[in-house]
């Protein structure tokens, strides 16, 4: 059979196209097309807002004075949250040293170890309920958990808090990650007689590691930003981690065992401050946490990719 000759430009007939565009079906399309394209400019408008209120209202007082001094007191010119990015770096850090490993590890026994178990079954239900836990529930956990039995609150409180809201993130985002790497990879790995634990540590594992990568930023990025759960367990506090300079970051466990500043729970107290100069701190503090969280993100894309590559 002779295939048709192909359509030049030249015979297309300029009328029909036109009509055509009048047809109920194709006005039905255009205006569909329209009505997306609105609804995403209305679905970016708040995003766009936020950020632009961000940057005109925090950026005005963001300097080296915001990085490296601490919160002013009522009435007090000046000032900074230098100690509340270290206190929050420190209790997200926490907070992933807990949830990624237990996360992954759970996620390869529900991908690969005993995908079709009872337990299984039990533990994805889990975190997907866990997924949905109202974040002041898990800060009334840790509270009960780590802040009663210490009687301190502190930085390992609220990185506890933090990790039970990473952990389903952890867990779901790599338990996808690991079921998407290609059966035969699987099957060539233990066709040449290598052990169950061996292609998953040297094979799946590395093939997935992108998207576990993908998962585990999205985990930190959400926790970064947590308030509720910080002010049961951390609470706050208007000093340095660690009184011991140049860099004030805990340098015993001591140091952790007290209250703790983070940004989310500063900007949480400073934004209802009648004192304009604590309320432009919270602005800037807020544009200061959505540049850590974008960063974190941005990192975590990158090493995805780097991953995928290599």
């Amino acid at each position: 059979m002779s295939s048709a000759p192909p359509i030049s430009a030249g015979d297309v007939d300029l009328v029909d196209l036109e009509r055509s565009l009048r047809k109920p079906r194709s006005l039905l399309s255009w205006a569909l097309s329209l009505a997306t394209g609105v609804m995403t400019l209305a679905a970016l408008f708040p995003l766009f807002s936020v950020l632009y209120l961000l940057v005109v209202r925090g950026g005005a007082r963001l300097g080296l004075a915001v990085f490296t001094e601490l919160p002013p007191a009522a009435l007090m010119p000046g000032g900074g949250f230098g100690n509340a990015i270290v206190g929050t770096l420190v209790i997200v850090g926490l907070a992933t040293l807990l949830s990624v490993p237990i996360g992954i590890l759970g996620a390869v026994y529900v991908a690969e170890l005993g995908p079709d178990t009872r337990t299984a079954t039990t533990v994805r239900f889990c975190a997907k309920l866990l997924t949905g836990l109202p974040s002041i529930l898990a800060g009334v956990f840790a509270f009960a958990a780590v802040v009663a039995v210490t009687g301190r609150f502190s930085a390992p409180a609220g990185g506890v808090a933090l990790a039970v809201l990473m952990l389903p993130i952890v867990l779901l985002t790599a338990e996808e990650a690991l079921r998407s790497v290609p059966p035969r990879m699987r099957e060539a790995a233990l066709g040449l007689g290598a052990t169950r634990t061996q292609m998953v540590l040297r094979i799946v594992l590395p093939s997935a590691l992108p998207g576990v990568l993908t998962g585990v930023m999205l985990a930190v990025a959400r926790a970064a930003g947590e308030t509720a759960p910080l002010i049961f367990t951390a609470l706050f506090s208007d000093f340095w981690i660690s009184n011991s300079a140049p860099v004030f970051v805990p340098k015993a466990i001591d140091d952790l065992m007290k209250p703790t500043p983070t940004l989310a729970v500063l900007i949480y107290n400073f934004s209802g401050s009648p004192f304009e100069n604590q309320v432009e701190l919270a602005w800037t503090a807020a544009l200061v946490l959505v540049f850590i969280v974008l960063l974190v993100n941005v990192t975590g894309q990158r090493l995805a990719r780097w991953s995928a590559r290599s």
